[in-house]
């Protein structure tokens, strides 16, 4: 069996070849750069191309700019929405088989602050959710009424030692992993009451195996349903170095949230039989003693 793995570079894209390879699945990696295959996945003739003669038995779309800001709103358009488009239209025109597994957000949906599932209304509320939105539309078009394989996974907040600091768990491991070793910086945070789910992208990565092995359903909540704060997140990382966070931390409001509180309810999720291995202590000790 064999699958393709498009917008590979992201945290994600790389534990998903791990374990597509520990369970015999031939990968084929596409990116911009640093992938098997390079290409741009606005480029219909080059995706088509790519699909039709690796003919795959999986394949999963990851490409996007994972933020929020108008800025990105071409971008993250080119990528994930016409992305979404030129992959299910490549495999509709060729009359594959192929399973096709869309990555989708928490942020696509309205946020009350209350666990959100799969019935949650969407919410257009950046240009990002808009493409993911329109994404999920496809899916479900190519689904119902061209007979495609399609799966959208709806990711909640997850993370790596292979994230950049300009993800807040990450901006803290690489500020306290600084200071412990002599820095005088003091970091901006901003407000630390705000909760959200402190996941493991590994763990995401068997939640996406496990749902497009399933032949009745076909969209997901991924997440663990738990939530803690920002502090929370702070305080443990500034202790695990032996350092006290309440010295090193202004308060200065520089680093501003979209939400006060974003939690799933991955009851159906569970119900395949995933669940998360990792909790907040777990990430944060992954992420801290990463070299």
């Amino acid at each position: 069996m064999n699958a393709i793995i498009f917008g590979y570079n992201g945290q994600d894209g790389i534990y998903l070849k791990e374990l597509l390879l520990e369970n015999s699945i031939e990968v084929v990696t596409v990116s911009r750069k640093n992938a098997d295959i390079i290409c741009n996945i606005q480029d219909y003739n080059s995706v088509e191309k790519i699909i039709r003669e690796k003919n795959p038995d999986f394949i999963f779309h990851f490409a996007a700019n994972s933020t929020v800001s108008h800025s990105a709103l071409f971008e993250n358009n080119d990528a994930i929405s016409n992305g979404t488009l030129n992959i299910l239209e490549s495999v509709f025109k060729n009359k594959l088989t192929s399973k096709v597994f869309i990555s989708g957000s928490a942020m696509q949906f309205s946020n009350n602050g209350t666990p959100i599932n799969e019935l949650t209304p969407f919410e257009p509320s950046s240009p990002y959710s808009v493409a993911r939105i329109h994404s999920v539309y496809l899916a479900r078009y190519y689904r119902n009424y061209c007979g495609l394989k399609t799966y959208v996974g709806y990711f909640f907040n997850h993370d790596s030692p292979m994230r950049t600091e300009r993800h807040f768990n990450q901006k803290i491991v690489q500020a306290v992993l600084r200071i412990a070793n002599g820095s005088k910086e003091k970091p901006d945070l901003g407000d630390l009451s705000i909760k959200k789910e402190f996941n493991f992208a590994g763990d995401f990565m068997k939640a996406v195996w496990c749902l497009v092995n399933q032949e009745d359903v076909h969209e997901v909540v991924i997440g663990s349903g738990v939530t803690n704060s920002l502090q929370d997140w702070v305080e443990y990382c500034f202790k695990k170095k032996g350092l006290n966070w309440k010295d090193y931390i202004t308060g200065e409001q520089s680093f501003k949230n979209d939400y006060q509180c974003l939690v799933s309810d991955p009851s159906l999720l569970m119900s395949l039989g995933w669940k998360p291995s990792f909790d907040i202590a777990g990430l944060a000790d992954l992420m801290l003693e990463s070299k």
